[in-house]
C-alpha cells in the first residue's frame, strides 16, 4: 500500500482535492487498492477550504508516507514553521514530495526545489522566482518532475499531476483507463502550455467560435480568409471586420497562433520530427514553422523540443 499525504491549511483551494478522485478510481480498478490518501494539516482537526466549508484532518507526526503533496491557495500566505520543519523531515524518507499551484511556496521555502526545475500557477510564477531565486520557475507548464519533486500549476493541473503519478506507477493503459473515467483527456502533457489560444481569443458570437473550431479541425488545409468565412456563412469582408472586432487580432495571426500551439503539443509528445510537425499544422515546411516560433516563443522548434525532452 502506498500511502498519500495531502498537505492542506486554512483557505486551501478545495479544487485541489478533485486529486482524490484519481486515485479512488485507480484503485477502483485494480484488484487490490494501491493508495491510501489522508489530509493532514499542522494541528490537526477541522481546516477550512476556500469554499467555505472544512474537512476533517489529521496532525503532522512521525508516520511514513510514500508521496506528499502540498496543495495550494488562491493568494499567496506565509509558510508556517511547523509546515518547513516538516517538510524538510519528511524529505529524508519520502519518495515523493510535490505541490499544487502555490502549494511550490511550501516546498521552497523548506529548501526542497533549490537548484531544481518547478513550476506554480502562472500568476504567481514571478513571484516565486523573484522571492526563491536559485529554483528554475517555469511558467508556462502543466507540472514538472525533477527527480522526487513534483509541482503543478493551478487548478485542475492537480487532475494531470494525479494521472502522471498514477501513470509513473502503474503504467499508461491504467492511467488512460481512469482518465476515461473522469472524463477527461488522458493527461496534458507536463510541459504543456498553461494558456490555451482558443480561450484567450474569447470570441463573443457563436460564428466566430465556430470559424476556431473549423480552424483548429483542418489546420493542415490553407484556412483563408475565404475558406473561414465560407464555412460560417459570411462574406469574407464581413468575416474579417466580426473577427478582428471579437478577437483583437486578424485571421492570418489567429490561425498562426493556432498552428503553434498545435506544433508544441506534437513536440511534446515526442512521437514526431519537426518535419513531421510542420506538415501536420500546416505551415507546410520547417523553415515557415521556425519563424512562427520565434515570433511566439523567442525560441526555434529545436530548443522547445529539446526542453521537453529534458
Amino acid at each position: 500500500m502506498q500511502h498519500i499525504g495531502l498537505i492542506v491549511y486554512p483557505g486551501f483551494q478545495v479544487l485541489g482535492l478533485a486529486m482524490c478522485a484519481t486515485f479512488e478510481l485507480t484503485n477502483n480498478a485494480l484488484e487490490e487498492p494501491l493508495y491510501s490518501l489522508a489530509l493532514l494539516s499542522e494541528h490537526g482537526g477541522m481546516v477550512q477550504t476556500s469554499a467555505g466549508f472544512a474537512v476533517e484532518t489529521t496532525a503532522f507526526d512521525q508516520r511514513s508516507f510514500d508521496t506528499l503533496l502540498v496543495m495550494g491557495d488562491n493568494v499567496i500566505r506565509p509558510v508556517s514553521t511547523g509546515m518547513v520543519e516538516f517538510l524538510r523531515q519528511a524529505s529524508r524518507n519520502t519518495r515523493r514530495l510535490g505541490s499544487i499551484c502555490t502549494g511550490a511556496i511550501a516546498l521552497a521555502e523548506a529548501g526542497l526545489l533549490d537548484g531544481r526545475r518547478a513550476t506554480t500557477h502562472w500568476c504567481h510564477a514571478a513571484s516565486l522566482q523573484r522571492t526563491y531565486p536559485r529554483i528554475k520557475v517555469e511558467e508556462d507548464r502543466i507540472f514538472i518532475n525533477d527527480g522526487n519533486i513534483w509541482t503543478a500549476a493551478g487548478m485542475s493541473a492537480c487532475v494531470d499531476l494525479a494521472l502522471a503519478l498514477v501513470e509513473k506507477d502503474l503504467g499508461a493503459e491504467i492511467a488512460r483507463r481512469v482518465a476515461r473515467q473522469l472524463v477527461v483527456y488522458h493527461r496534458r502533457a507536463g510541459g504543456q502550455s498553461q494558456f490555451s489560444v482558443m480561450l484567450e481569443l474569447e470570441p463573443k458570437s457563436d460564428r466566430i467560435q465556430a470559424a476556431l473550431t473549423y480552424a483548429k479541425q483542418n489546420l493542415k488545409s490553407e484556412l483563408s480568409v475565404e475558406e473561414l468565412a465560407n464555412a460560417v456563412h459570411l462574406s469574407p469582408r464581413q468575416f474579417s471586420r466580426v473577427f478582428n472586432a471579437e478577437t483583437g487580432q486578424s485571421p492570418a495571426k489567429a490561425i498562426e497562433r493556432l498552428r503553434v500551439e498545435s506544433a508544441r503539443l506534437m513536440m511534446e509528445s515526442g512521437r514526431h520530427s519537426i518535419d513531421v510537425v510542420a506538415t501536420e499544422t500546416g505551415f507546410g515546411d520547417r523553415e515557415r514553422m521556425r519563424r512562427a516560433f520565434l515570433r511566439a516563443f523567442g525560441q526555434p522548434p529545436q530548443v522547445i523540443q529539446r526542453a521537453n525532452r529534458g
